[in-house]
């Protein structure tokens, strides 16, 4: 028998068809954020917690009887974003006199000074940390590996290396008594670890990798890592 459909019917089932024969063409193509939240493209006039802040806390702050969740040194934990916030005091303050994170890496005394035991900040350090304050002292991150990777100018030992290990390994891995008994403090040091094979298989562990504090190192980062090994460490 013959099937009559009113004029609205058939407009939905036209419609419905079209749906159906474009689910992989959609009307509507909306642009990816650039900058999701927790990621997206780093801005190079920003300072990112994750990337950058909380490396250097904890790879300088945590060690056993300082400020980490255990020992809690001064009632202060350097571990997360959330404990940082919630217990140093005066941590938004522009006022860097009165700022208690800013006042104990600054300060001249060196019984007073943080971290104890180790080398002072330096003085881009400190503004880093200083500039993330100013910026808001937000929880953020970025991804370092956005874009494209340029492993070939990017995985130079004095350009790459020694930034990374400055920032993000040197707290841990310095002084009297360094993480593992492993110390980065010089380029033969550094170099020993990275033929060895030990600097590059801590980066990629599952789990407890390295550097110890915030996000894994991302894939372009880890990528200029292995390039510099396999090329043998080389001081340039």
């Amino acid at each position: 028998m013959k099937q009559h459909f009113s004029i609205p019917v058939l407009i939905l089932l036209l419609f419905g068809s079209i749906i159906f024969s474009c689910k992989h063409n959609p009307f509507f193509e909306v642009d990816p954020d650039p900058n999701p939240p927790g990621g997206g493209a780093c801005d190079p006039d920003s300072i990112y917690f994750q990337n950058a802040v909380l490396p250097l806390l904890v790879s300088n702050c945590t060690e056993s009887g300082c400020h980490n969740a255990t020992d809690q040194a001064e009632d202060i934990v350097l571990v997360s974003y959330e404990s940082v916030m919630s217990t140093v005091g005066h941590i938004t303050d522009t006022n860097w006199g009165e700022n208690k994170l800013i006042k104990s890496l600054q300060e001249t005394d060196l019984e007073d000074r943080m971290p104890q035991g180790k080398p002072a900040f330096t003085s881009e350090q400190i503004n880093l940390i200083k500039t993330w304050i100013s910026q808001g002292a937000q929880n953020n991150s970025c991804d370092e590996s956005f874009g494209v990777c340029d492993t070939l100018n990017g995985s130079q030992y004095g350009t790459f290396v020694v930034p990374l290990v400055q920032n993000k390994c040197k707290g841990c891995h310095s002084g009297a008594n360094p993480q593992g008994g492993l110390k980065l403090t010089t380029y033969a040091e550094i170099k020993a670890v990275a033929l060895n094979g030990k600097l590059y298989n801590s980066l990629i562990q599952a789990s407890n990798w390295m550097p110890k504090g915030g996000a894994r190192l991302d894939d372009c980062s880890l990528a200029k890592v292995r390039i510099w090994v396999n090329n043998g460490a080389p001081e340039n």
